[in-house]
């Protein structure tokens, strides 16, 4: 008997779908290298890439304006290293699991944390950040807290959060996993995802579509050029509607 056939007879719960669409992760490479692909973002804003995201029908691609960025960044992008907390009094084991997980961070990563609504502890401070930077990472979105503020500022990176506590985390928020698909606010994130910042918030361009929304976000940052034009030279916004402007 298949296992298929297994199933129907004792009436087994079939998940092979549910589990491909909530935890694979595709392999996708891009037409470009991924350094290029990284650039190339950054040249643009998460604006203009929300924009042509609602093109591509994706509408819950922003993470919830909660997640704040420290200071006024311009565009960075990397791709998406997932990590999966939640709150704990457990101790043991947590700094033998912190050091393979940042050892698996690798340069290029833009680092999205869920803390599963934790709002007692911090997950980011000034040695991650030290780590982070020295392994080539672009920057750290955390959904919960921060602290040692001052070194990651002196630091020069990047970072998006909840809130600052100067509460660490052993003992009261233990990590579980890295590198899964995790969701934030109404955002599902895979590993790999392209992740992009700026003083706006942090917007997710899933991986399978990433080369086709860049392309597409140039093409708009180039008929925004002209819209500024138009409007600078005073044309009515009538004229410029007329002309396949928009506002």
């Amino acid at each position: 008997m298949s296992t298929e056939q297994y199933r129907k007879e004792v009436g087994m719960m079939n998940l092979e779908r549910l589990i491909e669409a909530r935890e694979d992760v595709p392999e996708v490479t891009f037409p470009i290298p991924d350094e290029e692909l990284l650039h190339r973002y950054e040249q643009l804003y998460t604006g203009a890439i929300n924009d042509v995201l609602r093109e591509f029908t994706l509408l819950d691609q922003a993470l919830p304006h909660r997640i704040r960025p420290l200071r006024e960044y311009r565009t960075v992008a990397g791709f998406a290293f997932t990590v999966k907390s939640a709150p704990s009094t457990l101790v043991s084991g947590e700094m033998g699991f912190r050091t393979r997980m940042l050892d698996a961070m690798h340069a290029g990563a833009f680092v999205l944390y869920d803390t599963s609504g934790d709002e007692e502890s911090t997950s980011w401070g000034g040695v991650m950040t030290a780590t982070a930077k020295g392994k080539g990472i672009r920057a750290a979105a955390i959904d919960g807290g921060i602290r040692d503020t001052h070194q990651i500022v002196g630091a020069d990176f990047p970072v998006w959060y909840k809130y600052r506590s100067s509460n660490g985390s052993l003992g009261r928020c233990l990590i579980t996993h890295f590198q899964i698909p995790i969701q934030i606010g109404r955002v599902f994130i895979r590993p790999g995802d392209v992740v992009v910042g700026d003083v706006d918030g942090v917007l997710v361009v899933p991986r399978a579509v990433a080369y086709d929304v860049l392309t597409r976000a140039e093409e708009i940052r180039e008929n925004e050029k002209k819209i500024f034009g138009w409007v600078a030279e005073g044309e009515s916004a009538q004229d410029i509607m007329d002309k396949g402007g928009y506002f």
